[in-house]
């Protein structure tokens, strides 16, 4: 739920119900917190080069990673991969099923098999026991890309249908094989495709999904693409983890998951930054000075707002529901807001210099509190043991 008080209820946003899996420790599903997923675009085989972009993706926000093991060579890399690293590494699997058993051996969390290219039966029942083995779970990738040839031939091209049925069929198959440590993605280039297929899919199983627009283009209109299909999918409670496909630097979209979902009120890390176009009313030059403050602030990762509004029209009505919030004045005299309340004025500093300084204070101050809470929480439940 976005606003679980209940005060707002116009931002509630009831998550669909489903069986959680586990992704090396990372939980996915059951009412855990939806994770932002990304993958390397770097040759598995360099290791140390996909371990520095893992890092990067790590201090990103990511939460898992995936990494693409097109033949034996990458399979065994993961073994060094993922001794370097500290979060869950998903083994990326199309058409050699040996590729899948290698990776589980090698220490993935997770195999993503696709069922349009993966091979018979028996092969999946091969990668299902070595996940099995090794204590992995399992995505099933449906690709409106890459279906299956007998859906093709039946649906006559690919459709929502034709992709909800590869997966109820893989899914049917993971399931006699006693395995349930799965979750399901139905991707498609198509933002209407896409949304249909999660949402046909949504009512006739309480498998988790990982989101997706597969091929969404570059930074700009796949950012835009994937924020009208995931945010849709999302507002309506669907999705339990996302990767934003975007040509561009994998941390790009581990920057773009995190902003729609804090859009929606689903998860929050880092700044959001409240700021208006500006316009004839500016009292500063709003848009540079949101451009570098934004640059400046992306090492904070305390959950925080901050408002940047040219004018007094909207300026401290924004201000009352941010953590720090400027709003611009006349004759160069402009207003800092702390905590939604007015704390003073600022004239003849360096206005980027100076919100720096009083949203880094703020986030010593959150954590402070947050960690003040947590001992006294720890405290509460050791008690009673004690006492007996």
């Amino acid at each position: 739920m976005s606003d679980p008080t209940g005060v707002r209820p116009w931002r509630d946003i009831e998550r669909r119900q489903t069986r959680q899996i586990s992704v090396g420790d990372v939980k996915v599903g059951g009412g855990a917190p939806i994770t932002v997923q990304s993958m390397t675009n770097t040759p598995t085989t360099d290791v140390a080069g996909t371990v520095e972009q893992i890092r990067r993706l790590e201090d990103a926000g990511a939460d898992i990673v995936r990494v693409s093991c097109p033949d034996q060579e990458s399979s065994a890399a993961l073994k060094d991969i993922v001794r370097q690293v500290n979060i869950p590494i998903v083994a990326d699997i199309h058409f050699h099923y040996r590729r899948g058993i290698e990776a589980a051996q090698n220490g993935a969390a997770c195999l993503r098999i696709n069922p349009g290219n993966i091979g018979s039966r028996s092969r999946v029942k091969e990668v299902v026991q070595a996940a099995k083995d090794h204590g992995c779970s399992m995505r099933i990738g449906v690709n409106a890309g890459s279906l299956e040839r007998h859906l093709l031939e039946k649906y006559g091209e690919p459709c929502p249908d034709a992709m909800v049925e590869s997966a109820l069929n893989q899914a049917r198959v993971l399931e006699e094989e006693d395995f349930f440590n799965f979750k399901i993605s139905c991707k498609a280039s198509d933002v209407f495709m896409a949304s249909a297929a999660y949402m046909q899919l949504a009512e006739q199983c309480d498998h988790p999904f990982h989101l997706g627009i597969t091929e969404a283009g570059g930074q700009r209109s796949g950012t835009i693409k994937s924020a009208i299909g995931l945010g849709n999918l999302l507002w309506a409670g669907i999705g339990d983890t996302l990767r934003v496909s975007l040509s561009a630097d994998p941390v790009e979209e581990i920057k773009v998951g995190y902003d729609i979902l804090k859009s929606l009120g689903l998860r929050h890390r880092g700044v959001n930054v409240v700021s208006c176009p500006s316009c004839a009313r500016e009292q500063f030059d709003v848009i540079n000075t949101v451009k570098v403050l934004e640059e400046r602030l992306s090492h904070i990762t305390t959950p925080m707002t901050v408002s940047v509004i040219g004018c007094v029209v909207n300026g401290p009505g924004e201000a009352l529901m941010t953590d720090v919030g400027f709003t611009g004045g006349g004759r160069g005299t402009h207003q800092v807001y702390v905590g939604g309340m007015p704390s003073h004025r600022l004239k003849d500093e360096d206005i980027v210099d100076h919100l720096v300084r009083q949203v880094e204070e703020k986030a010593e101050e959150i954590e402070a509190k947050r960690k003040a809470e947590a001992e006294l929480q720890a405290q509460t439940e050791e008690a009673p043991s004690a006492a007996e």
